[in-house]
C-alpha cells in the first residue's frame, strides 16, 4: 500500500506500519516527524525518523528538486526533470499514480522513481487536475527524450 499523508496532519505509528509506501511532500514529513525538511541533510534524517516508524519505504517528494527516497537497497537523491511548472495542482497526485503503476510492474526502484518523477513533470506543464495527468506514452516519450532510454 502507499500512504499520500495529504494534507499534512500527525499519523499513529500502527498507520505507518500498514503501509509498504509512504511519499510525505517536505511539510508533512517535518509534521510526521518533527524534523525540519530544509537541507538535504535534514531530508535524509527525517526520512529515516519516518521509516522507524513502520513503512519498508519512504519518499520524500520534493518538488523541483526531486525526491528523497530511504529504503532497504535504497537511499538518496532522484533529481526532478529540468521543465517549464505552470500549474502544480495534482503533481503529487500524478507522482504516486505513476509511481504505484511503476512499482506494481516490479520495476527497479530507481526506475520507479525516474518513471514517476517524470509523470509529475509533465503534469506540472499542464494547467489543471486531471487534464494535467500524462498518459504512458508520454512519460515513455518524455524518458527516452530526456534521459536517452526507456523505462
Amino acid at each position: 500500500m502507499i500512504l499520500n499523508p495529504a494534507p499534512a496532519r500527525p499519523l499513529e505509528d500502527d498507520l505507518l506500519a500498514l503501509a509498504d509506501v509512504v511519499t510525505p511532500n517536505e511539510t508533512e514529513v517535518e509534521m510526521l516527524t518533527g524534523v525540519e525538511a530544509e537541507t538535504s541533510e535534514d531530508v535524509a534524517r527525517a526520512a529515516a525518523v519516518l521509516r522507524a516508524r513502520g513503512p519498508r519505504l519512504v519518499i520524500v517528494t520534493l518538488g523541483e528538486k526531486g525526491c528523497y527516497a530511504e529504503g532497504e537497497g535504497f537511499r538518496g537523491f532522484v533529481p526532478a526533470f529540468d521543465v517549464r511548472p505552470v500549474d502544480t495542482t495534482a503533481a503529487g497526485d500524478v507522482f504516486n499514480g505513476a509511481l504505484a503503476v511503476a512499482l506494481a510492474e516490479k520495476q527497479e526502484l530507481g526506475a520507479a522513481l525516474r518513471f514517476a518523477s517524470a509523470a509529475a513533470a509533465l503534469s506540472v506543464t499542464r494547467l489543471g487536475a486531471q487534464p494535467s495527468a500524462p498518459h504512458r506514452a508520454e512519460i515513455e516519450r518524455f524518458l527516452v527524450d530526456h534521459t536517452g532510454r526507456s523505462p
